[in-house]
């Protein structure tokens, strides 16, 4: 690691970058005096947060926590990156439903080798502390394995809804995802972490932190959470779903997957994987879907690419997707001073001629013959607001017209 860098003096600052896109702030009260705390030390608050190697590849669900942290990291604060090639090896129970298949410690060398070059897409590695939970686990006694099941009862981690849930369909709960909490709790206190990071399901992890930290006699860590988005087609985010966007992706791969994101997943996606003011992202929102979304797919894509390499990218989307076997003598027509802010889609369908009537229009509507820059509409309430920028109105397979801005 480099030198400790200087802390920004403002606690609100500090604070609201942990605020941003929260669930859980525990306790926030304890995490602002913290902040005061470092701010007068001079010292770096010491954020951890842990990744385990049980797959080879990360995705933009696991970029959500890193982008935090690189918030954290340019306030000054200390990343640490558990990097857990021990508790991999028993498997997180969380999101499950059964019991996780143990990966052995070869597999999880293997799915190692990119792990921190995929973090240091986010991370400034240089400013990271990055540690492998093995270094304390592999050097545990059997006897130091069984004080550590001392410190947490069988009823204790029952209170965990997972497992309750499991106990209740007859599921079964292997005794090594008892230890996983314990193991990822342990790490809070072997790194000293006054602050955790994790996803939702991860909750009942950090509190854990907590417990064993107060009985080691060290600071409570404060836990922060967020929330765990879903894919592009509204279910868990997987690669085996093929509904995720890899942190690897090619600029092209990463513009074409956001572009397929479902409509109402966009404000969530924009607020947890994009730095835009919150007021820009509800203006972006009240418009055109499709421009928003090509902003939501540049932002991402000029992130982990440049912004040269985002905007080729969406090029390629409109030639290949949005404008793909249209006629050469598309007809163009500006927007009229007279059809105000926005018009009715079936109005401006029937006005323009690709229907002979609003009722025709709104027949075409609901069964799903109508498109805007290649996305299905099948609203007849639908209306289109004032482009600002060209839009592509397509009625059954052979009526087109590019509507511009006025």
């Amino acid at each position: 690691m480099s030198e400790t860098p200087t802390l920004h003096p403002d606690t609100q600052t500090h604070l609201a970058a942990f605020q941003r896109g929260s669930v859980d702030l525990i306790d926030e009260a304890e995490l602002s005096a913290l902040i005061s705390g470092a701010l007068l030390a001079g010292r770096p608050l010491r954020v951890k947060f842990g990744m385990d190697p049980s797959s080879p590849d990360l995705h933009l669900g696991h970029a959500i926590p890193l982008l935090t942290l690189r918030d954290l990291q340019a306030l000054g604060h200390c990343i640490v990156l558990i990097v857990g090639d021990a508790t991999a090896m028993v498997g997180d129970p969380s999101g499950r439903n059964k019991l996780r298949p143990v990966l052995t410690r070869e597999q999880v060398e293997a799915n190692l080798v990119t792990y921190t070059d995929q973090a240091a897409r986010v991370l400034d590695m240089d400013k990271t502390e990055v540690r492998r939970n093995s270094e304390w686990f592999d050097g545990m006694r059997f006897e130091d394995l069984l004080q550590l099941t001392t410190r947490m009862t069988v009823s204790q981690m029952l209170e965990r809804d997972l497992f309750r849930r499991r106990l209740e369909q007859s599921e079964p709960i292997g005794i090594n995802e008892f230890l996983y909490p314990l193991m990822q709790g342990w790490d809070s206190v072997e790194v000293d972490c006054d602050v955790e990071l994790g996803g939702t399901d991860q909750l009942f992890n950090l509190l854990v932190g907590r417990r064993l930290q107060e009985q080691k006699g060290q600071r409570a860590q404060c836990v922060r959470t967020h929330p765990l988005i879903d894919g592009l087609d509204g279910r868990k985010m997987s690669k085996s779903y093929g509904n995720a966007v890899g942190l690897m992706d090619s600029a092209r791969d990463m513009t074409f997957g956001v572009m397929r994101l479902d409509d109402p997943l966009m404000e969530t996606w924009f607020t947890h994987l994009t730095r835009v003011p919150a007021e820009e992202v509800a203006g972006l929102l009240a418009g055109h879907p499709r421009e928003a979304k090509a902003r939501l797919a540049f932002e991402i894509t000029s992130f982990f690419h440049s912004a040269e390499e985002a905007e080729a990218a969406a090029r390629a989307f409109d030639r290949e997707v949005r404008d793909k076997a249209l006629p050469e003598d598309l007809p163009e027509h500006a927007w009229s001073g007279d059809w105000g802010a926005s018009m009715a889609l079936p109005n401006l369908i029937a006005n323009l001629g690709l229907a002979p009537s609003t009722s025709q229009a709104r027949r075409l509507i609901q069964q799903g013959a109508v498109r805007l820059d290649g996305e299905v509409v099948d609203d007849p309430t639908s209306s289109l607001a004032e482009p600002g920028s060209a839009v592509l109105l397509q009625v059954g397979k052979k009526r087109f017209a590019r509507i511009l801005p006025g």
